[in-house]
Order: structure tokens, then C-alpha cells, then sequence
């Protein structure tokens, strides 16, 4: 399984000597949906690793990844962490200029069903729950039920958004069925008696889930900072990652999610742990990242040309 650190391959980083005392405080905008996932961007805004690179962060959560699409193409914000599948999107669907510069994680997902639902026949004629119905967690969850011999014409769509808003599109209505679902979500959905049906990693294999992404002409602008904000996300996973900081991670995670200190305790345990899903110093998994272009590809087409290079240029 071949990972790469996406802006390092570019070899911008070597050459940079610019201080940030010498440039001055930058300030960014990160739009993030909330979760685990990005537990390196709270940890470094926390423990001051981007202000000790000249860096002012604010953390933004999006309710779905078309407001998050619309932030970063107008500019309002700089950077949008989410799954990656959403830049694909914005390059082949909008036509905008987007480049893929970081890794994040396999997605920590999860296929859940209501209760009364007891096999893959019973949600025919129902509505699975998604966040947008063409891009990212949606397609992985129609593979999924493809795979199981349900088709995509036997069963309705529900928009929701977040994985807050996907949870409450399965409790609101029975009609909903199914759901793909990351931490804290999972852990809640399963305290509900919702049922787990099992991970998307387990079915799919290797898919490369979330990253960060930007506009490719800022990119091109800001290179100090971009690999300035790059090196502190990358410090915080390392940081992390060492149990003896297991704990103060959990409690910062519960502080920006907003969950109660177990289920964050939980959450983190499943993006750091023995078969924790975030990608080693935010590298990208190339393999990972094939397997989304050619998923895509197959559930919705528009893909002539699925090299991952593609996305993942400066220039």
C-alpha cells in the first residue's frame, strides 16, 4: 500500500527558509465537518503549534459538503478538510481548480440500519440516509448494498448532511433505513440499539476517505503557509498518536465536538488506535485514492481519466 505526503512530493518544503517571525502572522479560515477525523487541526490549534508558526486558525463546521464545496470555490475560506471525493467533484462537476494536499483517514465508517431491519431485502422500497446523493460516503454506501445485491433503483434517497444530521435522518423516520455513519456518531447509534452492519474498509478495502484540499491559485500563493499549516497538522498527529497523550487528545476532541468525555474517549480510540483509521503524518494512501476515482467512475461515470496525479499537482 503505497502513502504519500501529497505537498512534500512537490518539494516546496526543502526549499522554504522563510521564518514566521519574518512574514508575520497569516490568518485561516478551515472548514471541517465535525469529528475525529480532524482531531490534528484541534490539537494544533490547542497546544499553539500553528500560532508558533505564525499561523491564526479558526475552525469552522460545515452542515453538508456542498456549503463546504461553495466556501472554499468563493473564497471565504482557505482550506476544507472532508472527503477528498468532494474535490473530485468540484474539478470534474464544477469545473473548478482544486488540488488535494494532504491525506486524513479511511472515513471510520460504518453501515447502520434501524432495528426492525433485519436483511439487505428489507431495505428495498426504503430511503437510505446521505449527505449529498453524487459525492464521497453516499457512493461508498451504494457499493456497499450493491455488493449485497440491492440496487441503486430499489431504494430512496434522504439528504441529511453531517453525521449528526445522518443520525437524525434515521431516528426521525422509519422510512429511513440505512446509514453510513463515522465517530462519535457510531458510538451513539449503537447505544440507541441501532444496528452495525459492519465498516466500509472491511467492505471495500482500501479507500481514501478524508484530506485536505484547497484552490489550486492559492495554493500556489501561499506556499510558505500552506506548508506551514501542513507541518503543524502533521506535529499534532505525532503528538497524538503517543498514549501518554491519549487522554488530553480525548478531552480536547470532546471539548470541539461537544460530546461527553467517553464518547470522545471512543471516538479517539477509533481514529488512533490499534485499527485506527486516520492516515500516518496525513499522508495520502494512493491505492486508497485509485479506488475512489475508479468507485466513482463506476457508480456515476464523467471520470475519462481516473490517474490520481491529476488531482494531486500543484501545477
Amino acid at each position: 500500500m503505497q502513502r504519500i505526503g501529497v505537498f512534500s512530493t512537490l518539494a516546496i518544503a526543502g526549499v522554504i527558509a522563510v521564518t514566521a517571525q519574518a512574514r508575520g502572522e497569516e490568518h485561516l479560515l478551515v472548514n471541517v465537518f465535525p469529528g475525529p477525523q480532524h482531531l490534528a487541526l484541534y490539537v494544533a490549534k490547542d497546544k499553539g503549534l500553528f500560532a508558533k508558526r505564525g499561523l491564526s486558525v479558526d475552525v469552522e463546521f460545515t452542515p453538508t459538503s456542498k456549503a463546504q464545496r461553495d466556501a472554499l470555490a468563493d473564497g471565504r475560506v482557505q482550506i476544507a478538510q472532508a472527503a477528498v471525493d468532494n474535490a473530485v467533484a468540484m474539478v470534474e462537476s464544477a469545473k473548478k481548480d482544486v488540488v488535494i494536499v494532504s491525506g486524513g483517514s479511511n472515513g471510520m465508517l460504518s453501515l447502520f440500519v434501524r432495528p426492525e431491519v433485519k436483511s439487505y431485502d428489507d431495505i428495498r422500497g426504503k430511503a437510505v440516509v446521505v449527505d449529498a446523493p453524487d459525492t464521497a460516503y453516499a457512493l461508498v454506501l451504494y457499493k456497499m448494498l450493491a455488493l449485497k445485491g440491492v440496487k441503486r433503483s430499489e431504494y430512496d434517497l434522504f439528504q441529511g448532511g453531517d453525521c449528526m444530521r445522518r443520525l437524525n435522518g434515521i431516528r426521525s423516520d422509519p422510512k429511513n433505513a440505512a446509514v453510513l455513519l463515522n465517530f462519535p456518531c457510531t458510538v451513539l447509534a449503537e447505544r440507541e440499539g441501532f444496528k452495525n452492519w459492519g465498516s466500509a474498509a472491511e467492505a471495500l478495502g482500501a479507500y481514501q476517505a478524508d484530506g485536505a484540499f484547497v484552490m489550486r491559485e492559492w495554493a500556489q500563493q501561499h506556499k510558505e503557509t500552506l506548508v506551514s499549516y501542513l507541518q503543524s497538522i502533521v506535529e499534532a498527529l505525532r503528538w497524538a498518536s503517543r498514549p501518554e497523550n491519549r487522554a488530553e487528545t480525548a478531552a480536547i476532541v470532546a471539548k470541539y465536538l461537544k460530546v461527553a468525555p467517553d464518547v470522545a474517549e471512543k471516538s479517539v480510540e477509533g481514529a488512533l488506535g490499534s485499527h485506527g483509521g486516520l492516515d500516518k503524518d496525513a499522508r495520502l494512501n494512493t491505492d486508497g485514492f485509485r479506488n475512489l476515482l475508479q468507485l466513482r467512475a463506476e457508480m456515476i461515470g464523467g471520470l475519462p481519466d481516473i490517474r490520481p496525479e491529476k488531482y494531486l499537482a500543484l501545477r
